[in-house]
């Protein structure tokens, strides 16, 4: 029976390498050891807006391969922190290598990692990132308690009267037992995983190839088994929770309130682990890194094509090959060399800007999280990303679309000043807003955020922002085609601004009445000769 079932967890596993991962996602659980971690020290924390602009959980589902609860929650914190520096690429790539050519090797590390595959692991980072609870006031009449009742039961065949003071004790520790109950159910979820993630360790550091990720993990390893013996009480009060009507269960029960043993093992337990929060840290985080490595080899087994990143902290620019965004099916590639300027984009709707823009965080995110990018090629610098991207009316706090994308741009406006370097994505800046308005304010604050090492890409459909802001940024546009009826989108990044206005013949195309595509040609021509004189006084003015 173990060996058939061995037999077709390997089958399993080597079936699903490359592949989805065929899951629940819970990020209420997921996001745990994120929001408890004290990520202070990295270069940069991924905002919740950006996370949204990006469609991070989406991405994050599309990544994760990993086996283990454990693994996942590591992940996600991954992915949500752009590091400090490189210095552990070599060797993270040399362990993906060894678990994407060695099958073996592999499928005995994934086995592994799966008996933490139980939606109660999510809760082993309580132990060591959240505060435990404490021992009552009165918690020494519990022991009191404990030894009087086992001292009367031990001198009942002395003096049998005792039976009463047995009795009378047994009733106060059966209210103390069963108050006590709500404390340990607190428990049963993660002190019964940490046992296993020890184990799972242990047999990992086994391995000469994981022990170099943390050669003394040993240690910790050790550290946290000295309290095996008493943890284990917590395993088998969570197994025999299933079936209380089994007869060893009542036996126990009767035992454990006799003695108040669940409190005492309970506040015990905690007492050591309390001092056991570092050990349990590097445990939980070596486990995880070991995981995320065989995720990111199983991203990649997957992928027709990826690129590890050059990471170029001498240049503040973003030159990419055959980009494409890793959620969409058949992807159309783009290319594009970003040196001294920012990016403006023009283009319709639909014609491919704010996928290019989403494009461009995804990889550089990936990029510098995972060494990975979704590219024939990509040069990047370490940078810290920010977006105004999807913005929306928030009304329980009475804030019109337009005040909440003021209040995006002005954290741009204060990351920009700060030393190092930034990558800004928008969307339509100031849309929220009127024509006249939306150009002058955007025009200045596009030429602000371009200063001080950051990258800025922008889309817009105000082609009067591309004449602009010519020297600071390039220009690039995504066009349509029309014919007949229909619209079609190549979805290709080209030079230099959009030419072409296909809107009102699109209107045209769709049998919208003569006199309305008439009026409305005769007021665009109009406007446009306004532009142009507009254009050529600025011009003027600046000789």
């Amino acid at each position: 029976m173990i060996f058939k079932r061995k037999k077709k967890d390997i089958e399993r596993l080597k079936l699903s390498f490359g592949k989805l991962k065929d899951d629940n996602f819970n990020f209420e659980n997921i996001e745990r050891y994120f929001l408890n971690k004290d990520n202070s020290e990295c270069f940069h924390i991924l905002s919740d807006k950006t996370c949204n602009d990006l469609d991070f959980e989406e991405l994050f589902m599309f990544i994760d391969r990993t086996c283990s609860k454990v693994g996942q929650q590591y992940l996600y914190n991954i992915l949500r922190t752009i590091p400090s520096d490189s210095k552990h690429i070599d060797l993270n790539e040399k362990i993906i290598n060894e678990l994407t050519n060695k099958f073996d090797f592999r499928i005995k590390t994934q086995r592994l990692l799966e008996k933490l595959k139980n939606n109660d692991a999510y809760y082993i980072s309580s132990l060591f990132q959240e505060e435990h609870l404490k021992p009552p006031k009165c918690f020494f009449v519990f022991r009191l308690l404990s030894f009087t009742s086992l001292l009367s039961l031990t001198l009942l065949v002395v003096n049998p009267k005792l039976i009463i003071v047995f009795i009378g004790i047994f009733m106060i520790n059966l209210v103390i037992h069963y108050r006590n109950k709500k404390n340990l159910y607190q428990y049963l979820d993660s002190i019964p995983q940490l046992i296993r993630l020890n184990r799972v360790a242990s047999q990992l550091h086994n391995e000469e190839t994981f022990k170099k990720l943390k050669p003394d993990l040993a240690n910790s390893i050790k550290i946290i088994d000295q309290a095996r013996n008493k943890m284990s009480f917590f395993q088998l009060e969570a197994k025999m929770q299933g079936d209380i009507e089994v007869l060893f269960w009542t036996i126990l029960e009767l035992f454990k309130i006799a003695f108040l043993l669940e409190p005492l093992l309970l506040f015990g337990v905690l007492k050591q682990l309390n001092t056991k929060r570092t050990e349990i840290e590097e445990v939980f985080c070596f486990v995880g890194q070991v995981d995320s490595l065989i995720s990111i080899a199983n991203l990649r087994a997957g992928l027709e094509s990826y690129c590890l990143p050059i990471i170029d902290n001498k240049e503040i620019s973003v030159s990419t090959s055959n980009i494409y965004h890793p959620l969409i099916n058949d992807c159309v590639t783009n290319s594009i060399d970003v040196n001294s300027k920012s990016v403006l984009l023009t283009g319709s709707n639909m014609s491919g800007k704010t996928t290019f823009i989403r494009t461009i965080g995804i990889n550089i995110i990936t990029g510098l999280a995972l060494n990975t990018c979704f590219a024939e090629s990509m040069r990047i610098p370490r940078i810290r990303i920010f977006s105004a991207i999807r913005i929306s009316d928030d009304l329980m706090n009475d804030k019109s679309y337009y005040f909440e994308e003021v209040l995006t741009i002005k954290e741009m406006i204060d990351n920009s000043e700060n030393i190092n370097p930034n990558l800004f994505l928008l969307d339509e800046i100031f849309k929220g807003t009127n024509t006249i308005e939306r150009i002058s304010a955007g025009k200045a604050v596009l030429s602000y955020l371009s200063k001080n090492n950051n990258i800025v890409f922008v889309s817009t459909h105000d082609i009067e922002l591309a004449d602009m802001l010519i020297d600071d940024y390039e220009l690039y546009h995504f066009s349509e085609f029309v014919y007949g009826k229909n619209v079609d989108f190549d979805y290709k990044i080209k030079g230099g601004k959009l030419k072409n206005r296909n809107a009102i013949r699109i209107l045209k195309a769709n049998d919208y009445p003569d006199n309305i595509i008439k009026e409305a040609l005769e007021i665009s021509k109009k406007l446009d000769k306004i532009t142009a004189a507009n254009n050529t006084h600025n011009a003027l003015e600046k000789k």
